[in-house]
């Protein structure tokens, strides 16, 4: 089988960043399998980077199959690897898991695929076309480390009180704000420091503000207001970057809630423990239509969709296997691709 796992905790930002350049393709040899030390999961890669068929795959230390919006526990308290719960930050400190989708600085508009088996990390297609998103000057990519919490779920067919939108049918997003790069499929454990409520064409969009728990500022934020004194700016580029980060695509300036105003962190966490409860009426309910999310996972023992180890190793055996990545397309090959409507593999890369 050809396929390449990391690990889902620790990765260096030079990695990153050579993974996506021409010179890097020697580091994933079809016969590489590249290991590296981490305390709960892995990740597999599926298909080719920067293609429609890249998925990226999660699994347990053991080597079982999982799905990354169902088998994570939110709370890091509920996790227990050999018997043993992990440490908390503080005694009265509650910790979230985060799955990252997308690593600080990318491009490229990486999510959970909620509607397919085991819920594999891949790239969002749109009429045929990969999806990226565009520097809004000044930013450069997503301006934090950007993934969402596991076991949440914001539900559409419900009317947020405080929004008077519906949810819109995704796990709740979360911006992680601290220096380190991280990479796509990692499983961090983050402090929440607060919300922000974005309306994205009429739906609910939650975007939790939170910081990995290992960043050296952690231990000084505990609230928005400690991010606006000891990461000043922040809040502002978050806000201005959901704003206009859909112009480029020809659609109007995202609104928001609350007059753009961040809620704090009780808040925040009211909101997460309720899309964590429309989480479990999901996994729990007895029928699954085709075009509804796919709730596969292979922990939840009182769940009618729990399938065998088996069973989920079928899934990922069924997809392509690993390849070399295909060079990134330059920013202006990327315009391009939009006007003439051509894949960006078939058009001049940067040099």
């Amino acid at each position: 089988m050809r396929s390449v796992i990391h690990t889902a905790t620790r990765f260096s930002a030079a990695f990153f960043s050579s993974q996506s350049s021409r010179k890097s393709t020697s580091l994933f040899s079809a016969a590489s399998i590249h290991l590296r030390k981490m305390a709960h999961y892995l990740t597999e890669l599926r298909g080719r980077p920067n293609a429609t068929d890249y998925r990226v795959y999660l699994k347990t230390s053991d080597g079982k199959y999982i799905s990354p919006f169902h088998d994570i526990p939110l709370y890091v308290a509920d996790e227990q690897e050999c018997g043993v719960p992990p440490k908390k930050f503080k005694t009265n400190e509650i910790l979230f898991n985060m799955v990252v989708e997308v690593p600080r600085w990318s491009n490229a508009k990486m999510e959970i695929a909620t509607k397919e088996p085991l819920n594999p990390i891949k790239q969002d297609v749109k009429k045929g076309k990969l999806r990226y998103v565009a520097n809004i000057f000044p930013h450069k990519g997503y301006i934090w480390n950007y993934g969402a919490l596991p076991q949440t779920w914001e539900d559409p067919s419900h009317t947020d009180k405080a929004t008077m939108c519906c949810g819109d049918n995704d796990p709740i997003d979360v911006c992680e704000i601290g220096s380190k790069v991280c990479v796509t499929g990692q499983v961090i454990q983050v402090k929440v420091l607060g919300i922000l409520a974005l309306i994205d064409e009429g739906e609910t969009d939650w975007k939790v503000i939170a910081i990995n728990k290992e960043d050296p500022d952690a231990s000084s934020l505990n609230s928005v207001e400690d991010v606006r004194k000891i990461k000043p700016g922040h809040l502002e580029a978050t806000v201005d970057w959901f704003k206009k980060y859909k112009v480029p695509d020809g659609k109007p300036e995202n609104q928001f809630a609350f007059n753009g105003q961040f809620k704090d962190k009780d808040f925040a966490i009211e909101v997460i423990k309720s899309t964590h409860s429309y989480w479990k009426a999901l996994v729990m309910r007895k029928k699954m239509k085709s075009d509804e999310i796919v709730c596969q996972n292979s922990s939840l023992c009182e769940s009618p969709f729990k399938c065998s180890d088996a069973e989920a190793s079928t899934v990922v055996e069924a997809a392509a296997e690993y390849g070399e990545p295909l060079p990134v397309p330059s920013e202006a090959t990327v315009a391009l691709c939009k006007d003439c409507h051509s894949k960006p593999s078939q058009l001049p890369l940067k040099q």
